[in-house]
């Protein structure tokens, strides 16, 4: 097993903080730890890790504070111990009865292992999914852990995050405590597509996802099937794999996932089923919802699940966090919290910990569940002025839509009949990076907030820029971009891009050395939408070359204020190489099949009635 490949797989699972501290002495002195299998109800059982405080009494019982994972429960054996327990070290001193758990078809548990599990009717024995696995731990452990307190919460991030999502829908009485973190709602928005658009970035996660183990496994049987980088310049590898059927036939034509993703490129049953937000209906316990403003994996997933249960479930206690955070960066202090270039304030994650999870799970386990846990509705940090905002709603009550249009390189306060026109060539995109290196990554992160200096000025992107503002400008809420568009093919992509643009005097707090921070173009919130998807995403229709057409789509929300002295930035363009894969933009009824004898290069133009509507706070 490479060394490098153990590290990068450790940077997919993303375990939280109880992996990354060096001293177990703690858990040593304080917990018993037991191993199990639980049974489900159609007879599959999974292996389960349970830690459990020594001082567990009649006079003394614990809740039980639960993650069910993907991603190992390691380390294995009954006098093995992890390096820390729960989400944060405060809960971990606490003491809780903390349980982990290894899903169907993962390292030591019994059945096949599903992406993003379908949730299906309960009608027998053999219809389960992530919920009644959920319901059936709960049970095992009410009935076979003495003296516990008959309360049980549970957390995850990213993978873990969306089981945990999926077990809310167990409605077991004693779960009350909910915290989906960094979760997916539709698979469709988040991770590996975005609005039915391949992250050709995600590439080299596949074999985590696509290979079946055959035997009970400790370690990651799939370690064998990455693929081994070959320079520090990632870019090579992309270039050279040539389109996504090739990489596909030449490294993945085995692995069940990536062949699932290649024939399935419409939204039909196989991705409709894989959405949880029809199913969050009637919620009634405590949930908190968390993400990072810059998770570039999973940002669609914690706006959509915690907005689906506030309008169809008024009984639940719903709770939203959004911080500076790439993805699940909030489970570990760094003390400077940076994200890429950019210096957000110090102890962040320390204050989320303490402040929001901490008092979230004490209170609905140990304390009263009636009884709201005093944690705003909403807590949300502004990456512009660089602080925590507490609101009583989501999107914020005095939030106004207000539209930018796109006009003669500005934005403006209405429409023109302005024209803005670009070239696109699928053989030579546009990169979505200046970091060579980070394409070498698990899965992509910086370009979240990175500088877009070195995309302006390309022929194949259009650019529209304010005057330098005069007072300090807030967007919170959701965003929606309103495209006119018209091109000389039959398809295209449109990558639409929210920037940040600093002052030419700008001087920052904290700064990385190396990095030109006067006129830094922040990027504050991007996302790609397929014209084809534009009128329905179960039926793609081809464009009509030449004729005005609408594109429109939501950016995923942001909480930002453009300070007096910047100007906002929108950024198009219709390739973002190799973030997402190259749209042929020749009409195809399977585009992830494209050649590179359907690549079509194209004339696009923006018209000046194309808008951007924001959600502005007054």
């Amino acid at each position: 097993m490479k060394k490098s490949f153990t590290f990068m797989f450790l940077l997919l699972m993303m375990f939280t903080w109880a992996q990354k501290t060096a001293d177990n002495t703690f858990i040593k002195e304080n917990y018993t730890k037991k191993e199990v299998y639980i049974p489900m109800r159609d007879g599959v059982k999974l292996f389960t890790s349970i830690y459990i405080p020594n001082d567990i009494s009649k006079n003394k019982k614990y809740p039980f504070l639960m993650q069910r994972t993907c991603y190992s429960v390691a380390p294995y054996g009954e006098n093995e111990f992890r390096n820390g327990l729960g989400p944060n070290p405060y809960l971990m001193k606490d003491e809780y009865i903390f349980v982990y758990q290894d899903v169907r078809g993962r390292y030591m548990s019994e059945g096949t292992f599903t992406n993003m599990t379908p949730q299906v009717d309960h009608k027998t024995k053999k219809d389960v999914d992530e919920s009644t696995d959920t319901y059936d731990t709960i049970e095992w452990l009410l009935k076979n852990i003495d003296n516990n307190n008959k309360k049980v919460g549970q957390y995850g991030t990213s993978y873990p995050g969306f089981y945990t999502a999926a077990g809310i829908l167990s409605d077991h009485p004693a779960l009350v405590a909910s915290s989906p973190q960094a979760p997916i709602s539709d698979f469709w928005n988040d991770d590996f597509l975005h609005n039915g658009k391949f992250m050709l970035g995600y590439f080299r996660t596949f074999p985590v996802f696509g290979v079946q183990k055959t035997k009970p496994e400790k370690d990651g049987w799939f370690m064998d099937s990455f693929i081994k980088p070959t320079s520090d310049d990632g870019l090579k590898f992309y270039r050279e794999m040539g389109t996504l059927k090739d990489g596909y036939e030449k490294y993945y034509k085995n692995n069940f996932f990536m062949t699932e993703i290649m024939n399935h490129p419409n939204y039909d049953e196989y991705w409709q089923k894989r959405s949880l937000l029809p199913h969050l209906k009637n919620v009634k316990h405590a949930v908190m919802t968390v993400g990072g403003w810059f998770d570039a994996e999973d940002l669609s997933g914690p706006l959509n699940i915690y907005k689906t249960i506030e309008k169809t479930s008024p009984k639940a206690k719903n709770t939203i966090v959004m911080g500076p955070f790439s993805h699940g960066a909030w489970a570990r202090e760094t003390g400077k919290a940076f994200h890429n270039d950019i210096y957000f304030g110090d102890s962040i994650a320390t204050y989320y910990q303490k402040n929001l999870e901490t008092k979230f799970f004490n209170h609905y386990l140990k304390g009263d569940t009636k009884t709201d846990a005093g944690i705003p509705e909403a807590v949300m940090f502004d990456t512009g002025s660089m602080q925590w905002r507490e609101f009583a709603q989501y999107p914020p009550k005095n939030a106004q839509k207000v539209s930018f249009y796109l006009a003669d390189g500005t934005l403006k306060n209405a429409s023109s009949n302005s024209v803005s026109e670009y070239y696109s060539d699928p053989s030579n995109p546009v990169l979505s990076s200046a970091n060579l290196k980070d394409f070498n990554g698990f899965t992509p992160r910086n370009y979240m907030s990175e500088d877009q200096r070195f995309a302006e000025g390309r022929p194949d992107v259009v650019t529209f820029t304010t005057d330098a503002l005069t007072e300090d400008l807030t967007f919170g809420g959701e965003i929606l971009a309103k495209l006119n568009i018209a091109s000389t093919s039959t398809d295209a992509d449109f990558a639409v891009k929210l920037i940040d643009v600093y002052p030419e005097d700008f001087v920052p707090k904290e700064k990385k050395d190396g990095v030109i921070y006067s006129n830094y173009h922040q990027m504050v919130r991007s996302e790609i939408m397929p014209a084809r998807f534009r009128n329905s995403r179960e039926k793609p229709e081809a464009l009509v070359p030449n004729q005005k057409t609408a594109v429109t789509f939501r950016l995923q929300d942001v909480m930002h204020t453009f300070k007096k002295g910047h100007k906002i930035q929108i950024q198009i363009s219709s390739t973002w190489f190799p973030l997402f894969a190259v749209n042929p933009q020749k009409f195809m009824d399977n585009p992830n099949f494209a050649t590179k004898e359907d690549y079509t290069k194209a004339f696009i133009k923006i018209f000046g009635d194309s808008s951007l509507e924001v959600d502005v706070l007054k």
